[in-house]
């Protein structure tokens, strides 16, 4: 009787817990749900952008009689022009990438040159076709999750034709070319960027009409340094 009465008092009690309102609540197993995996900071990508391009010369050279009793004068001249920049690379992981990129124009590069002491004050004319590659390493720092700065350190050729001067180009030159950017990423596979590059400081260039037998207007020969540079708004796109 005294152990029925205890098993009877037993029920009872697991009753009331169970009426006294879900205190007590099954416990419901536990499902891991795996994050999703991170965009890969790796992989190749291509992109492009519209290019300003601007050079800016400075030139010497002498007039009127080519044995030394004619003038000297020097002359600077400055242009720009629209573009146009292609470029491919990989990108190892979010602090390194290598890249390459070609320029070209839309058009013949217009120059306003400047005289001092020279046959006429300024004059304006359309020079020759532009052009340029390189090829780079790009070390990057991510600011935050989506912007980044970056650096371009690398080698390259940078041509513009001379309409203007006897054959001669005014720049054929190859070697250190270098940029700094700012890129955004929109998503895992598109970005904005905006960067200046220097294709070319101080490039030389000459041109002897008298050692060519030719001439033009009372010119008897040139020289010249001419620097490079471009503005660059893109977009890209890694795979």
């Amino acid at each position: 009787m005294k152990r029925f009465t205890l098993s009877l008092a037993a029920v009872l009690a697991m009753g009331t817990f169970a009426v006294a309102g879900g205190d007590i609540a099954p416990v419901e197993p536990m499902v891991e749900v795996e994050a999703p995996a991170p965009a890969s900071d790796s992989g190749f990508y291509i992109g492009g952008a519209y290019s300003r391009i601007s050079s800016s010369t400075d030139a010497h050279g002498a007039y009127g009689d080519y044995d030394g009793d004619g003038s000297y004068w020097d002359e600077t001249a400055d242009g720009d022009n629209d573009g146009y920049m292609l470029q491919a690379g990989y990108q190892f992981n979010k602090y390194l990438a290598v890249e390459g990129r070609y320029w070209g124009a839309t058009a013949k590069m217009s120059w306003t040159w400047s005289y001092e002491d020279g046959p006429t004050d300024s004059w304006s004319d359309d020079c020759g076709d532009i052009s340029a590659w390189g090829i780079y390493v790009k070390p990057m720092y991510p600011v935050t999750n989506e912007l980044s700065v970056y650096g371009l350190l690398g080698y390259g050729n940078t041509s513009i034709g001379d309409d203007v001067y006897g054959d001669a180009k005014l720049v054929d030159e190859s070697g250190f070319q270098w940029g700094l950017g700012l890129s955004y990423a929109y998503d895992e596979h598109i970005s904005f960027f905006v960067d200046y590059v220097q294709l070319a400081n101080d490039a030389e260039g000459s041109y002897d009409w008298v050692a060519n037998g030719e001439t033009y207007w009372d010119y008897d020969y040139i020289d010249w340094k001419t620097s490079v540079d471009t503005i660059n708004v893109g977009v890209t796109y890694k795979f």
